[in-house]
């Protein structure tokens, strides 16, 4: 069963405590990468056979698979599909940046120039269940942005093939190669290349342990998203909440991970005690009761505190993944939430609207890095480069103070760069 906690009788650590995943699993995720950095195709295709006991013959999906996997799927599916990246599409298109120049006295020129990635990456999950949405949301931004080629790698079924659902997704959002590779087998061939994957500029997408490991080890190389950790949210609710819809809240996503975290913060006691009746009403109801339980009762809390205003204080603190404002005019609270990767507004817009279909990205910071990071958006895809030009006359006009500046520093060779074309016309 859920905890209730009361903020300012149940210490602090206990109300802010976070379960994490503390299986090492670096040196595992090392000798994979390297495995895969030395022999290519050939490790991915020993590893395929190893973790998803599949013996490939091919790692690139067909174009007849593609099509045979959108025949398979109902037409409300694709027309759901096509909807949601509608609104994918008119949501990440506001993100676009423009090309600025800045002309300044003696015919300076300085600006800034936006260039997308050449390749990206995209790792879309396999293993305790498929997310067609996680193609939409991590392909189309990097559309937007221009991406010359997105690659696609997912891990296949035990017949050897791509869940189906994720192949129509990968042919809407215009994916361009799609390969039958997952784990931390399949983020070293986008990070390194091999015969048949190319190597990537940029790898997003979430994955387990091995995949977020493997994604640590190659930064640098490569550029990654995020580091991201086991699903959030965090429900603010006032008294006049329906108990039972925030409880299916709260499971949407304890139903995702046995590490996920769903929390309530409520000024209302009643309130606390009807979603903690009502979460064990509907537990028995879900495909994934034992995954949900687990969560809630390892991870789960519900927070009673003295006023919706303490609440969002308390949110903030833990700067959550997803947040809902089940609250009157929750318009009026928007500005106060600082941390939060995406924030739903209302009784009405319940967190799975974000997962599929409202628009807004779904690739979140977690574990409190909302406190720093941001949604994935169509900025992870691009380069901005700046440029500057000088005119003799407007340099002559400034070397002598950009000398002096580089001597402060010892940077001799920084005062000769800038007088020599005085000295030296």
């Amino acid at each position: 069963m859920i905890k209730i906690m009361k903020y300012g009788e149940t210490p602090t650590d206990e109300i802010f405590a976070r379960k994490t995943n503390d299986m090492d699993v670096s040196g595992i995720v090392a000798d994979i990468l390297a495995d895969v950095r030395r022999e290519g195709d050939a490790a991915l295709y020993r590893y395929t056979e190893k973790f998803d006991k599949v013996s490939l013959s091919c790692l690139q999906v067909s174009a007849e698979e593609i099509d045979e996997a959108i025949a398979s799927q109902e037409p409300e599916f694709i027309h759901v599909l096509e909807k949601a990246a509608a609104n994918i599409r008119m949501f990440h298109s506001r993100q676009v940046r423009s090309n600025f120049v800045i002309t300044g006295e003696d015919g300076i020129v300085m600006g800034q120039k936006i260039t997308p990635v050449d390749r990206a990456g995209l790792y879309v999950p396999g293993g305790t269940a498929a997310y067609p949405s996680t193609v939409l949301m991590d392909s189309i931004p990097a559309k937007i942005a221009g991406v010359g080629e997105l690659v696609m790698v997912t891990p296949p079924g035990k017949d050897g093939k791509v869940n189906p659902a994720i192949l129509a997704a990968a042919k809407v959002a215009g994916v361009d190669r799609i390969f039958k590779v997952g784990g931390a087998q399949a983020i070293a061939a986008l990070a390194y290349g091999t015969q048949s994957i190319p190597k990537v500029d940029k790898i997003v997408g979430p994955g387990n342990a091995f995949v977020a490991e493997a994604k640590r080890q190659v930064f640098g190389l490569v550029s990654i998203d995020i580091i991201a950790g086991p699903s959030e949210i965090l429900v603010v609710a006032d008294g006049k909440s329906n108990p039972a819809w925030v409880a299916a809240d709260l499971l949407s996503q304890a139903e995702h991970d046995r590490l996920s975290s769903a929390v309530l913060v409520t000024e209302s006691y009643e309130l606390a005690l009807g979603v903690q009746a009502e979460i064990e009403n509907l537990l028995s109801s879900m495909s994934r009761e034992d995954i949900a339980r687990t969560s809630i009762e390892n991870n789960g809390k519900i927070i009673v505190a003295d006023s919706i205003e303490a609440a969002i204080t308390i949110a903030n603190e833990i700067a959550p993944e997803h947040i809902e404002l089940c609250v009157d005019n929750p318009f009026d609270w928007l500005n106060s939430i600082k941390h939060a990767g995406s924030i739903f507004m209302g009784r009405y817009c319940p967190e799975p609207l974000g997962d599929y279909f409202s628009g807004a990205n779904h690739t979140l910071p977690t574990g409190g890095t909302a406190k720093f990071s941001s949604p994935l958006s169509v900025d992870d895809f691009i380069k901005k480069s700046q440029f500057t030009y000088y005119t003799a006359e407007a340099l002559n006009k400034v070397a002598d103070g950009v000398a002096l500046f580089a001597n402060k520093e010892g940077l001799t060779g920084h005062a000769k760069s800038m007088l020599i074309r005085k000295e030296q016309p």
